[in-house]
């Protein structure tokens, strides 16, 4: 039995604006449409669609975690022993005996005082920055230009004066923080491996400048956990530099299972224990999904196998998209933003990818990106073959050329890019 929805004359004129908002959206090819998808544990990168196995090929899932056989077997026995959720906030029954033990190995991972798991990096971000940033009169805020929503929505609900640096830029930084009174207290928010260009930030610089000023610095770790350093914790673990105040990161891309964290002093994340409303007010993750995570830290920490494995394939995707002349950027990192440019042009050529060739790749348009950079963010996994790394270019490259026969055909010095262009969204909307 179907209930129907009624809409009073009262509510539908309410409503009016949002559908035109909407239209508009429509009209200007920038209505976001989502794929649903049936992951398949038995074969990795792939999903059920329209009765028809597709590769995914954007996938924040970096190493294949989610679909590892001890994390499945370590979540099952879980559910089964302890029930399929927490039944409370953190405060209110829902800390489980895995959430300590998990917020103490983080906090160990990061060399760290305390750590605080939240149910996603989103709001692990705009809960702890809102909430510490309030409490600290007089703080002054400098925040990258290409930093994540998560970040600058934190910053912009502590109602604290912040200054937007040029991305990755340490002389604006520099520049600004001497303008800055010195009297005042000061926080640096900035990314080691920003997502939509794959590049990464001068870490080292930025924090040298944090001590040169006295400032607090706040490390998004989330796109580099699992995947750089010795044992996975991050770009700061790679170069050996920990001086970062504050790390965030999340369970919910390399180690394939959900939600997010920040590891910090003991006394601040004790406050945003306390304090923030998106901690204290929210169920808690199911003990399953935690004691998942458990295992898939085990396996990011012992060995870097799937680490090394990751660079290999990407290399190779790399490789295969310069032999066919198709532009991307060529960031340190493994995320592979692949530039198809044009609003209409870039979601066309992902419908044709994937009705004509079985691959889905999400376009990302903006406001994620400015207009004009339109793109996809091409993953590729440790398990990707060589023969489906190849495949995948040549799909690409046969729509590129069905939505536009100028496509090159062979390689070229101008589509094969070799830093990142930076691109992005203006920041109000982002």
């Amino acid at each position: 039995m179907t209930a129907e929805i009624l809409e009073t004359p009262t509510s539908a004129s309410i409503l009016d604006p949002l559908r035109l908002r909407l239209d508009e959206l429509r009209a200007n090819r920038l209505y976001r449409d989502f794929l649903p998808v049936a992951h398949q544990a038995a074969q990795p990168g792939h999903t059920w669609h329209d009765d028809r196995l597709v590769q995914v090929w954007c996938s924040n899932d970096y190493l294949g975690l989610s679909q590892h056989p001890e994390a499945i077997a370590a979540q099952q026995a879980s559910v089964a022993r302890h029930g399929t959720g927490t039944g409370g906030s953190r405060n209110i029954a829902g800390t489980s005996v895995a959430h300590v033990e998990l917020e103490q190995r983080v906090a160990l991972w990061h060399g760290k005082e305390r750590a605080l798991v939240f149910s996603s990096g989103y709001v692990a971000n705009f809960e702890s920055l809102s909430t510490l940033i309030a409490a600290t009169p007089g703080m002054v805020v400098f925040s990258d230009a290409l930093n994540h929503r998560s970040l600058i929505e934190g910053i912009i609900r502590s109602g604290a004066p912040k200054q937007v640096f040029a991305h990755n830029d340490v002389d604006d930084l520099r520049a600004r923080l001497a303008a800055t009174p010195a009297h005042l207290p000061k926080l640096i928010v900035f990314e080691s491996v920003y997502s939509m260009d794959g590049d990464t930030s001068p870490l080292s610089e930025i924090l040298d400048l944090a001590e040169e000023f006295d400032a607090l610095t706040w490390l998004d770790e989330t796109h580099s956990i699992g995947v750089r350093g010795a044992t996975g914790a991050g770009l700061s673990e790679e170069l050996g530099d920990h001086r970062a105040t504050f790390v965030q990161g999340v369970f919910g891309k390399s180690l394939g299972t959900v939600g997010g964290y920040v590891a910090g002093p003991d006394v601040a994340l004790d406050y945003v224990r306390s304090q923030a409303p998106g901690f204290i007010f929210t169920t808690a993750l199911p003990q399953a999904s935690m004691d998942a995570t458990l295992r898939t830290l085990d396996i990011v920490q012992k060995g870097s196998a799937l680490r090394a494995e990751l660079d290999a394939k990407v290399a190779l995707l790399k490789a295969e998209l310069r032999i066919r002349g198709i532009e991307f950027l060529d960031a340190d990192s493994h995320l592979v933003p692949v530039m198809v440019r044009g609003a209409e042009r870039v979601r066309q050529v992902a419908s044709m990818l994937l009705e004509q060739h079985d691959i889905y790749v999400q376009p990302i348009n903006y406001p994620s990106v400015a207009k004009g950079s339109e793109r996809y963010r091409v993953t590729v996994a440790p398990f990707r073959t060589p023969e489906q790394i190849a495949r995948f270019a040549e799909s690409l490259h046969d729509c590129l050329r069905a939505f536009d026969p100028a496509t090159p055909t062979t390689p070229s010095a101008l589509t094969a890019s070799t830093t990142s262009i930076n691109e992005t969204a203006p920041e109000e909307a982002r």
